[in-house]
């Protein structure tokens, strides 16, 4: 008779990545945290701004720093080609964050919009803004770098002599010699 069960079971050892990492992971909460965290950023700064051309510059790479950053720590946990769809979608769900954390400041009347508090009626027009103004950095940032990400790894794989299989391919259809593997 055949043995459906065996005799002694094995312990499966399953890790989980550790909780930053898993969050990394997650579209939607990257964004909605980057969002959320922008928008309060931008309303701290612009609350206590001050004349100084080097104060609005510095918040400006700060906050550029804290999104395109955010984006790049989620992106690089995806091969390149699932970055066309998650790019453009982390922009999407991350001004849905802007706009609704934006909603609630207005609300709470600590929206700044330039000296003045925003008001209601401010409130889609902003949103329009940050979609428009957001998304083509975002998209913008996410192809320089997938640039940068491809020119890196060719650069390694020629400086480890492993060229590519199609360079191997146009390399012997021209008759140039291939490299020793």
């Amino acid at each position: 008779m055949a043995e459906y069960f065996p005799r002694q079971t094995l312990t499966w050892k399953v890790e989980e990545p550790p909780a930053f990492r898993r969050l990394t992971l997650s579209l939607i909460e990257m964004a909605l945290i980057t969002g959320v965290i922008l928008r309060l950023y931008r309303s701290l700064v612009l609350a206590h701004a001050a004349d100084s051309w080097l104060y609005v510059g510095a918040t400006a790479a700060f906050g550029a720093l804290l999104l395109f950053g955010m984006l790049a720590v989620h992106l690089a946990n995806f091969p390149i080609r699932h970055w066309l769809w998650r790019a453009p979608a982390f922009a999407v769900l991350e001004v849905a964050a802007e706009t609704v954390t934006s909603l609630a400041l207005i609300a709470l009347r600590r929206e700044p919009d330039g000296t003045a508090r925003a008001e209601m009626g401010d409130w889609l027009p902003m949103a329009t803004e940050t979609l428009l103004t957001r998304t083509v950095f975002i998209v913008l940032f996410a192809l320089v770098l997938a640039g940068v990400v491809q020119a890196v790894r060719y650069a390694l794989l020629r400086r480890e002599h492993r060229d590519s299989t199609a360079d191997r391919i146009h390399r012997s259809s021209v008759g140039m010699p291939l490299p020793p593997e």
